[in-house]
């Protein structure tokens, strides 16, 4: 798996994905990697960070990726742009063995698309997990698990106007989307890939977009 992100130039294939992406990270409310465009130091002097992808509509060489669930948990040890990331992938148990093949070369940017921008900033895959995925949303508020892995909620950050929107930021270098929901996260567990983290502290740094990717 450690070589995935080094094969982004190989044979590309058409491919659709869409649904819901958020995250949560360990810098403090506001990250600064997303008004500095990455060239800021982690608030902890290093970012433990989870990319979750919940899927509503996919598809890759002819495999059916609706309802996939799948996580990118990695650790970057100082400033962003300058790489050096580690970690792997979780994708939920009911995966067949040809969705998590064609939802890893998405999320490592094998396949092409918005994450293949990410590539040269990791260093290793350490490989990818199989766990049950729960995801659960209520208006502005997110949790998830998967197993022992990552468990993290999170709460949109109202805006001022009426409250029951959140607050957005525009024209980011995101891949996921370049608008983002700001928020903050109630609660974080990370446990896997040598990530050890947890935070309930409600004082870091989230995220959330719909996204919508094709290659």
């Amino acid at each position: 798996m450690s070589n995935r992100w080094q094969n982004v130039n190989q044979r590309r294939t058409k491919w659709h994905l869409e649904g819901t992406f958020f995250e949560t990270c360990s810098c403090e409310y506001l990250c600064p990697c997303i008004f500095t465009n990455l060239e800021a130091m982690p608030t902890d002097g290093h970012c433990d960070f989870a990319f979750c992808f919940m899927v509503d509509k996919g598809e890759k060489d002819g495999v059916n990726l609706d309802g996939v669930k799948a996580i990118l948990l990695m650790s970057a040890p100082g400033i962003m742009l300058e790489g050096g990331f580690t970690g792997g992938l979780i994708v939920d148990e009911s995966a067949s063995e040809e969705q998590t093949e064609a939802i890893v070369s998405i999320l490592t940017g094998e396949a092409g698309g918005p994450m293949e921008g990410l590539a040269p900033l990791v260093a290793e895959v350490k490989g990818v997990e199989k766990r049950p995925i729960k995801f659960e949303r209520e208006g502005m508020h997110i949790s998830l698990t998967a197993g022992e892995m990552v468990d993290h909620e999170l709460d949109g950050v109202p805006s001022p106007v009426d409250g029951t929107e959140p607050i957005f930021i525009r024209n980011t270098l995101h891949p996921a989307n370049d608008e983002l929901a700001l928020a903050k996260a109630r609660k974080n567990m990370f446990n896997g890939f040598g990530i050890n983290w947890m935070d309930a502290s409600g004082t870091r740094n989230a995220h959330f977009a719909p996204f919508n990717w094709s290659s």
